[in-house]
């Protein structure tokens, strides 16, 4: 497929996450909440993960801002639904890299993840993209990979997220 194949595949996945955002039910039992902000465009969220101990049993993601912030937290609910906390923060990690510019290893399948990458080209909609996955390592996950609970915020993450 020819780049500019790729890119329109890229941008149909984007607009069908933003149209019809995965994540975005009550959840039974919220057992960590968290909330972040880009400043820079007004994009907010908050995220919710109901846990059967260390792994995520349900996500709930919650929000307003452009299209490129709501598909990627749809796609995060997707994407670490089933996961255990660490294995959340791995892939959070790994996309946090990769929209800095680091190359996905070959290996990983990063699923409509990928779709995202394509952001990197337009460098004021990084923070936007990052934003769900930040605010999960933020404010969701302490170092340790312990899970905060309920309540706990994630402030500000537009500095953050650029960087």
């Amino acid at each position: 497929m020819n780049t500019n194949g790729l890119d329109q595949l890229y941008r149909e996945v984007i607009l069908d996450h933003h149209r019809h955002p995965r994540g975005r039910h009550k959840l039974h039992q919220v057992d960590v909440e968290a909330s972040g902000l880009n400043p820079s465009c007004g994009d907010e969220v908050t995220l919710q993960l109901e846990l059967d101990g260390d792994r995520i049993r349900d996500v709930a993601v919650d929000g307003r801002g452009c299209a490129v912030s709501t598909a990627s937290g749809s796609i995060l609910a997707e994407l670490i639904q089933g996961l255990t906390l660490d294995e959340a923060r791995r892939i959070a990690e790994l996309f946090k890299k990769v929209m800095h510019g680091e190359d996905v290893p070959d290996e990983i399948d990063m699923g409509d993840l990928e779709a995202l990458t394509g952001v990197r080209k337009f460098p004021v909609r990084i923070k936007c993209a990052l934003l769900p996955w930040v605010t999960l390592l933020n404010a969701a996950l302490d170092d340790a990979g312990a899970a905060r609970e309920p309540g706990g915020t994630g402030g500000a993450v537009g500095g953050e997220a650029g960087e």
